[in-house]
């Protein structure tokens, strides 16, 4: 894993854009980023055996339901190199559903936050990295819903569209506002002192060994099952034109400049591959319905090398009836980590392999 300062990285930046066909480079990795917190959850590949694992399992359908948030699209409303924003917070507001059992309306939450506040310690529209984004949110203490500050594609350094002309500066004001009516009738926007907001209690980096791909398979699929979708670097350039099926080339390099969230995996029935099953950030007109599967334990693309996974902190789950200042709206419930309760894991795992046909005699 290189590490470069925010210099350097600029520097590589008009290096990159400067040649025609090569996807803008959205990885940025600070010299004191932390890739691991402190942590005493038990790591899913510890009490999860490979074999156990079922053949096909995606969080987008467990049992005809799916557990994941919304698709989203880094590209609109305008280009920002934020796809690391977007992969690590949706994956964690993917585990924050998949928690709450898909009850409720769905909780999103805010990358322009990051984008306004995050700049200097998570990235910005000139790129970022996954593990900082949670770091970021644990040092801050929190992370907006995406109705505080919803996406706007411009961070404080960017001058790119209408960047130049809104205020994207990290203040109360964009953290979390309201406004009402319109300014010709007196209306204004006003801060939220308190406001619905997520919290990050663990994260880190899936160890990669590339002599034992298998294990780290075993590693992710673990880490999947067990908690949720995960935030993953990958080679970007040749999936641009990707359109559909399973992306099983070996020629292209590993070296990464985009990230992803991975969200399950499943076997081709007629080949027998395994794939990792990829959500992106370019919308749904992309690939698969924003989607695409990709050959799984050969580390394409570089999909498998630097797997950030997190685990929620304190979530709002329900605000009070409150004023327009946004007094009394918050209370929170906590998240539990399914490593806690390791009879409904071996359950689960029973289960689903039933379920695949694939149960061991």
């Amino acid at each position: 894993m290189k590490l470069f300062s925010a210099s350097v990285f600029l520097s590589m930046i008009a290096a990159t854009s400067a040649q025609q066909g090569e996807y803008f480079n959205e990885i940025m990795i600070r010299d004191d980023a932390v890739h691991n917190s402190l942590f005493q959850s038990p790591l899913p590949h510890t009490y999860i055996d490979a074999d156990d694992l079922p053949d096909s399992f995606s969080w987008g359908n467990v049992d005809g339901k799916s557990y994941l948030t919304k698709s989203l699209n880094q590209h609109i409303p305008q280009y920002c190199g934020s796809c690391w924003a977007h992969g690590a917070l949706s994956s964690f507001a993917d585990r924050i559903k998949i928690a709450r059992k898909a009850q409720g309306d769905d909780i999103n939450l805010s990358i322009q936050f990051i984008l306004n506040c995050g700049t200097e310690a998570a990235g910005s529209c000139h790129g970022g990295y996954h593990t900082a984004t949670y770091q970021f949110i644990q040092d801050t203490g929190y992370v907006p819903y995406d109705t505080c500050t919803p996406y706007l594609a411009c961070s404080a350094e960017s001058t790119d569209g209408f960047c130049g002309k809104i205020d994207t500066s990290c203040s109360a004001l964009n953290t979390c506002k309201t406004c009402d009516t319109f300014g010709g009738m007196g209306g204004k926007c006003t801060e939220i002192d308190f406001f619905p907001n997520a919290t990050v209690a663990e994260y880190g980096i899936v160890d990669y060994d590339s002599n034992d791909k298998e294990g780290v398979s075993h590693k992710i699929m673990s880490e999947i099952y067990s908690r949720g979708p995960v935030a993953a670097t990958i080679n970007a350039e040749p999936i641009v034109k990707y359109t559909g099926g399973i992306f099983t080339d070996e020629n292209y390099s590993e070296q990464t400049n985009h990230i992803v969230s991975i969200t399950g995996w499943g076997t081709d029935k007629e080949s027998g591959t395994k794939f990792w099953i990829v959500r992106n950030s370019w919308g749904q007109y992309w690939g698969e319905m924003g989607y695409m599967r990709l050959e799984m334990g050969k580390n394409l693309l570089g999909i498998e090398g630097e797997i950030a996974w997190v685990v929620p902190g304190t979530y709002t789950n329900h605000n009070f009836a409150c004023y327009e200042d946004g007094s009394n709206c918050v209370s929170h419930d906590t998240y539990v980590d399914p490593s806690n309760d390791l009879v409904a894991m071996k359950r689960r795992l029973t289960n689903d392999k039933k379920k695949n046909g694939n149960m061991r005699g």
